[in-house]
């Protein structure tokens, strides 16, 4: 199996995916055009990225039926493109989330303290404690998550070491799961917008969590409240976000922004950073030796089960629920073309089979094969079926 490392990528990543059999081709600066001609002129199986953009061009190219994204998110991969290619993407998820927890608590402490303004002020050589003496404190202080998966249960563990309160909202995150590590669930992100001293935001992004914190969301928090972002910019809407720091009313510290520029280095026009309320990172939540460690031998699992089993870990892009309206369950001699005859007769009737599995039983000579269909074999279909003398048996469920 041929893998193409697309970004970069961690040695020991590489030397796993070698040891799994796979040639790896690490081409770590590859975007765009030059991505989708390397995909094509290496005929990969593979490709595993971080960053780097993967675009309809690229999956469309060449012979990918896998792409890795080697962190948590994959809003960087086109998954709609991939899906109608057949091509699997799978992530990392929670490989990265004490790292990023780690920062988003760094960044709470350093607003709170202004730590940036201070270490900026001693290193010009100006001292004035009587400004930099004043604080909040977090003990007692209420901490409001958006998103409470992976990332926002680390942080959360955080905060209650440091004596804070924390409440959350998720759409995935019920009653008894809030209460098992000790957050109190909010109803809507307003409520925990009007109940925080500071909001960490942990979501995904998607249609309903793009612009999630507007300006009414902004609004709704505490006079003089943190709002802390290390998860995706377009999460935030920044101009609101700017107008409210701008005005006092709150304060943020972001590890991701709008106009972040592409690459390692480069200059940062963002007008964010001009407003005194405002701190931030160069999205560097993810990267600790840990969590790239992490992260890097999690993507060689993906890729050896792959190679393995045909059939990849933690994907994102299979239908939650498939169009099949009937299932067939066929008991059957287990012997040679029996299951090519049953989708010989299905294609002739024009009924589409939408997923299948057979198994097979002690001694190898029966079977069970599921077989879920796009709508209901007629009688003739049935009879038709049960017409082979491999077939004891066969029934049908509807869905």
């Amino acid at each position: 199996m041929r893998v193409l490392v697309a970004d970069k990528f961690e040695s020991s990543g590489r030397k796993g995916l070698e040891d799994a059999g796979c040639e790896v081709l690490y081409e770590p600066d590859l975007s765009g055009d030059a991505l989708a001609e390397a995909v094509k002129k290496t005929q990969a199986d593979v490709l595993v990225v971080r960053s780097t953009q993967v675009a309809r061009a690229a999956l469309e190219s060449g012979r990918l039926s896998l792409v890795v994204r080697a962190g948590a998110g994959f809003n960087t991969i086109d998954v709609e493109a991939a899906s109608q290619r057949g091509i699997w993407v799978s992530n990392c998820p929670g490989k990265n989330a004490i790292a990023v927890a780690e920062l988003a608590m760094g960044l709470i402490l350093a607003q709170d303290r202004r730590i940036v303004d201070n270490a900026s002020d001693l290193r010009a050589g100006k001292w004035n404690k009587k400004e930099y003496s004043k604080a909040r404190g977090l003990f007692g202080r209420t901490l409001g998550l958006l998103g409470c998966g992976n990332i926002g249960r680390e942080v959360a563990t955080r905060a209650m070491a440091f004596g804070m309160n924390v409440c959350g909202w998720s759409a995935l995150f019920d009653e008894e799961g809030a209460t098992e590590i000790g957050i109190e669930k909010k109803a809507t992100p307003i409520d925990v917008a009007k109940s925080s001293d500071v909001v960490s935001i942990h979501l995904a992004l998607r249609p309903d969590t793009k612009r999630l914190v507007d300006e009414a969301f902004l609004s709704a928090m505490r006079p003089g409240a943190l709002l802390v972002n290390t998860a995706r910019a377009e999460i935030v809407d920044q101009g609101s976000l700017e107008r409210a720091v701008a005005q006092g009313a709150i304060r943020a510290a972001v590890d991701v922004f709008a106009e972040e520029p592409e690459g390692g280095v480069g200059n940062v026009t963002a007008p964010i950073f001009a407003h005194a309320g405002i701190i931030g990172t160069h999205h560097i939540g993810a990267s600790t030796d840990q969590a790239q460690e992490a992260i890097a031998a999690e993507t060689v699992r993906i890729v050896r089960t792959y190679k393995e089993t045909g059939r990849a870990p933690n994907v994102v892009n299979l239908a939650r629920k498939s169009p099949a309206t009937h299932v067939l369950v066929i008991r059957h001699y287990d012997r040679v073309g029996v299951l090519a005859g049953v989708f010989d007769g299905l294609k002739r009737a024009g009924i589409n089979v939408q997923e299948t599995e057979n198994v097979v039983f002690d001694g190898a000579h029966a079977a069970v094969a599921r077989v879920h269909v796009s709508s209901a074999p007629s009688a003739e279909v049935m009879e038709a079926i049960r017409a082979d003398a491999n077939v004891i048996e066969v029934g049908v469920v509807v869905l």
